[in-house]
């Protein structure tokens, strides 16, 4: 796979207003292709990075989209809405908030990070019954939702000017801000709902590398911007391979770690002998060959690129 091919990562800038869709309706016009698809949602009203997958990229999407997220994001003490954002109906409010110092503010966010149970919005994609929970929202039904266990790594507190409190986020995908929102307005005694959110990084790709959507039909401005296929998996450990063995792979066979062309000796000692399965870029030179499992000392192909 070549990005001068057309199959790449994008990273895109996406700005407030537009759906994911939108944005990916707007890449399919810009790059002239139908082949576009995201990693990740981002709701209408957060902006930042929204990863794209294009061409036979696309393939790669499974391997993304379970990466860790950071975000810059903004709650209103003492207003809560239907939402958890500001794009919903106010539910209730609390003047409590006038008396919240900062130190309460720091402790509340501490109580929030590290694996949490989390309980995710009545508005969001997430579905029940084959239904996603907004669309019942909308409707007035309320479901009881089971708390999901979340990994928070960072709450860092960016700033408080009573009422708006400005927090960075380093957490799991699948975490919701908004219900971290919620949570700390609730830790706090006075309600909170989410003003603003812009997502800052996904996994090894950085909002400061990502094309702005409105360029996306400008070709310098993408291809400042596009990831290779194989550039795109750095998370993973990466098995270089000769070019006889890249053709064995690309045809669904097993490899054996020891045998001749296949550069082992760069990937860690447990994913070359655990019995583990582990994910692992195959490579040949700057070619992703395919994602494959490490298992036992054997490589199994699980997803092949043609060359």
């Amino acid at each position: 796979m070549r990005t001068a091919d057309g199959d790449y990562v994008l990273p895109v800038d996406k700005p407030e207003g537009p759906t994911s869709h939108d944005v990916v309706a707007m890449a399919r016009r810009g790059l002239g292709t139908r082949r576009v698809g995201h990693t990740g949602t981002l709701d209408p009203f957060a902006s930042g990075l929204l990863v794209l997958c294009v061409g036979r990229a696309t393939r790669l999407a499974e391997y993304l989209s379970g990466l860790d997220k950071r975000y810059a994001a903004e709650a209103r003490l003492g207003v809560s809405t239907d939402t958890l954002d500001r794009e919903g109906e106010l539910i209730e409010e609390d003047d409590g908030w006038k008396t919240v110092k900062i130190e309460a503010v720091e402790a509340a966010l501490r109580t929030l990070e590290g694996r949490i149970q989390q309980v995710p919005p009545q508005y969001s994609a997430k579905k029940v019954g084959g239904e996603a929970m907004h669309r019942k929202a909308r409707r007035g039904e309320s479901v009881d939702l089971a708390p999901v266990a979340v990994d928070v790594y960072e709450l860092q507190l960016l700033r408080f000017e009573p009422p708006t409190v400005t927090f960075g986020v380093h957490c799991s995908t699948g975490t919701y801000v908004r219900a971290l929102a919620r949570d700390l307005g609730k830790a706090l005694g006075v309600g909170a709902h989410l003003t603003a959110l812009r997502r800052t990084s996904v996994g090894p790709f950085d909002l400061e590398d990502a094309v702005e959507a409105n360029d996306l039909g400008q070709a310098d401005a993408v291809e400042a911007s596009r990831v290779s296929p194989l550039a795109a998996l750095s998370h993973l450990p990466t098995l270089q391979v000769a070019d006889d063995v890249a053709a064995r792979v690309r045809h669904g066979q097993r490899v054996r770690m020891g045998t001749p062309g296949v550069g082992a000796d760069a990937l860690p000692v447990d994913a070359v002998a655990g019995s583990a399965a582990r994910l692992v870029a195959v490579a040949h030179a700057d070619d992703l060959v395919a994602v494959g499992r490490l298992e036992d000392g054997v490589l199994k192909p699980a997803k092949v690129f043609p060359a």
